[in-house]
Parts: C-alpha cells; sequence; structure tokens
C-alpha cells in the first residue's frame, strides 16, 4: 500500500473518528445540527487549514505527485456533489444515507486498484507531456532540502525529534520538568489530571509487557474520544444557546478547529517527514471519510430504525443555510487545486498563506449566511418559559 493510499484511507478514519461522535450526539441526543456543521466546518479546515499548516511549518518546499492530490480531490468532489443534493430540501432520506454509505464503500474499492489508476493516468499524462519523467514517484521521499544525504539528515532529525518528544512526555508524568519555561510547566501542571487518568486506564502498547494489549487500548481510546465528544458537543450547544447562536455557526468554527487537530498535528508530522502526499491525502481523505460515512451511518441508523415520527424514515436538518455552505465547499476544493497548478505541485510558505486567507474568508462567509445576515436560514431560538 503506497503512502498517499494509507493517508487517505486508514489515517483519514483514525484521525476522523471525534467527528463521528459529534455527529451521533448530535444526531441521537441533542438533535440538532452541531454535528452537519462541524463535519461541514471541519470539512473546510481539513481542505484550507491543513495545508496552510502543512505550508507554513514545513520549514521547506514539499514536491506533491499530482496524482494523489488529483484522485483524492476527484473523490472529494463527487463527496460534495452527493452532499448538496441530500441537503437541498432540509431532509435526508433513509436511502440517501444509504448512498452515502454506499459510496464510501466503492470508494474503499476503487483505493484498491490505485496502482493500476496510477499508472494509466501517468501513461496518458506521458503521452501529453514528454518531459514528465522528472517527476517524483510515489514511492520515493517527496522532501526537497538540498542533497540527496542532507534530506536524509533532515528526515532523521525530525523523526528523533518526535521520539524525543514521546520520551519527554512518558517521563513528564512522575517528574517536574527541568530546563523549561513558566509556560511548559504550568501546561505540565493543567494537563497533569488528564494525564493520570489516560496513564490508569489505557494500557501502554508501546511497552513490552503492555505490546499484547493493543486491542484494549484500541477501545479504551475510543471510549476516550467518545466521552470527550460528548461533553464538547454538549458544552458547545449549551454556549451558543447561552448566547443566542446557532449550533450550526458552533459547529462550523469553534467545534470544526477543535475536532480537526488531529488531522493538523499528523498532517504536519508526516510533512515534516517528507511524505507530503501522505499529509494531503490525508486531509482530502478525512473529508471524505466524514462527508460519507460520520454523516451518512448515523443518519442510516436513525432514519431506519429511531424515526422520530413513527413511519417517517427521515431525519430533519434544521438549518437551510447549511446547504449554502455545502455549496461552498465546492469554490474550496476549486482554490485549493488551482493553487497547486500555479504553484506546479510545489507545498511551500505562498500556498500555505493562500490556504490560510483563503480559510478566514470562508469562516467570515459561512457565518454570515449562518447568523441571517443575506437571508434567513435558521429561525429564532424559543425561550423556555420561567
Amino acid at each position: 500500500m503506497t503512502e498517499d493510499v494509507a493517508g487517505a484511507t486508514f489515517m483519514a478514519a483514525a484521525t476522523s473518528s471525534p467527528e463521528l461522535f459529534i455527529n451521533l450526539v448530535g444526531t441521537f441526543v441533542t438533535e440538532g445540527d452541531i454535528g452537519v456543521g462541524a463535519v461541514v466546518g471541519s470539512a473546510v479546515f481539513n481542505i484550507l487549514a491543513v495545508p496552510a499548516c502543512c505550508g507554513l511549518f514545513a520549514g521547506t518546499a514539499v514536491a506533491l505527485d499530482w496524482w494523489p492530490v488529483t484522485r483524492d480531490c476527484v473523490a472529494y468532489g463527487v463527496t460534495v456533489v452527493l452532499l448538496i443534493l441530500t441537503l437541498r430540501d432540509g431532509r435526508v432520506e433513509w436511502y440517501e444515507a444509504l448512498l452515502l454509505v454506499s459510496v464510501y464503500l466503492l470508494y474503499l474499492l476503487t483505493m484498491c486498484y490505485n496502482t493500476t489508476m496510477s499508472k494509466r493516468a501517468k501513461g496518458l499524462w506521458k503521452g501529453i507531456r514528454t518531459n514528465s519523467s522528472n517527476e517524483p514517484g510515489e514511492n520515493s521521499p517527496l522532501l526537497k532540502s538540498g542533497g540527496g544525504d542532507e534530506g536524509r539528515d533532515d528526515v532523521e532529525e525530525g523523526k528523533q525529534a518526535f521520539a524525543d518528544e514521546d520520551d519527554i512526555s512518558d517521563l513528564s508524568l512522575s517528574a517536574w520538568p527541568k530546563d523549561c519555561g513558566r509556560w511548559e510547566r504550568a501546561w505540565w501542571v493543567l494537563i497533569w489530571p488528564i494525564s493520570l487518568v489516560l496513564y490508569l486506564t489505557v494500557p501502554d502498547c508501546r511497552v513490552e509487557r503492555w505490546k499484547s494489549w493493543y486491542p484494549v487500548t484500541f477501545l479504551t481510546c475510543i471510549v476516550w474520544i467518545a466521552l470527550t465528544s460528548y461533553v464538547v458537543a454538549w458544552m458547545i450547544t449549551a454556549i451558543g444557546d447561552t448566547l443566542q447562536i446557532p449550533d450550526s455557526v458552533m459547529g462550523l468554527t469553534f467545534l470544526a478547529a477543535g475536532m480537526s487537530v488531529p488531522e493538523a498535528v499528523s498532517s504536519v508530522i508526516v510533512t515534516k517527514q517528507g511524505h507530503g502526499a501522505m499529509g494531503i491525502s490525508n486531509s482530502l481523505g478525512s473529508n471524505v471519510f466524514d462527508i460519507l460515512l460520520c454523516l451518512g451511518l448515523p443518519w442510516l441508523v436513525k432514519a431506519a430504525f429511531f424515526p422520530v415520527v413513527p413511519n417517517d424514515h427521515g431525519v430533519i436538518i434544521n438549518s437551510r443555510g447549511l446547504a449554502y455552505s455545502a455549496i461552498s465547499l465546492l469554490s474550496t476544493l476549486f482554490a485549493l487545486y488551482a493553487t497547486f497548478l500555479c504553484s506546479r505541485f510545489r507545498l511551500d510558505w505562498r500556498v500555505g498563506l493562500t490556504c490560510l486567507t483563503l480559510y478566514a474568508a470562508y469562516l467570515v462567509f459561512a457565518s454570515l449566511i449562518e447568523l441571517n445576515v443575506f437571508f434567513v436560514v435558521n429561525l429564532p431560538t424559543c425561550e423556555v418559559p420561567t
């Protein structure tokens, strides 16, 4: 399996689990749009803010292979079109949700034939451009930082740096941090209770004696993600209700950015290690997973087995503005691909700054729509009688 396929499937599914639990809470518990808003908002975060972080923090220009980027952009474009068609009438039928889940399974099946499709696509491209033989291959390191030895040294130093960070995090639980500033010590005190609880409940399968416990580690991590997602969704809903801010706005902004931190961190790490295709494929693959499975699966279960009204197998979407936000997702996709075309598929600080500017513009535009600035899409919140 090539690195870009791994990033678009396994890595994307692992880093997108918070979005799945958030939409489960929004669909079954709060019965609001916070899950949809979080997924739509995190989709924009992944497609613009994550490449921005990779470009700004990679430290050097990263050459991207055009095939994984093009493949994932096409898959994401098809996914967004399906989402727009699903949200067009403010109601999700059970068969529409089933279609989303089925398309994701088809997406995974297509990924199994990635090597064959890549060879054919590159063969056609070579027929158009005869000078494309100098393009980097999928299996070669994509970090361009000068000489070969120097590039390898940079990658090894990056890996060693992350290993050192892991060692520090392991030791910091039982030892007072030394040789660091006030902010680091304050952060250590702040997260110490959380670190202690996780240390006591999650077996560290990196340690030799806990290696065979990796299924327990996996399950306990899922439980903790589910619990924290519930608490975050409940708090965001309560804060938005207190400030009379629609759930969709809170999901598009605060919740989306918070839920997408795993994608940003993992993408920056692999990009620093020279695997730019894996970082970008992770962000785009996360979007496909978020829309097709994180939205489609809870909608399917809710509509088919737990309808609000008997014999009415559908899920109501309260905000009409989410359909417009979903339409604007296509514009962000075109903007990202156009940016890569202009930079000749090189990820550097210029691309990062452009993506960051586009992300800020989208947040302003989507929030204004959800706040009824242009037209009414959210009805006023009903006051609870005292």
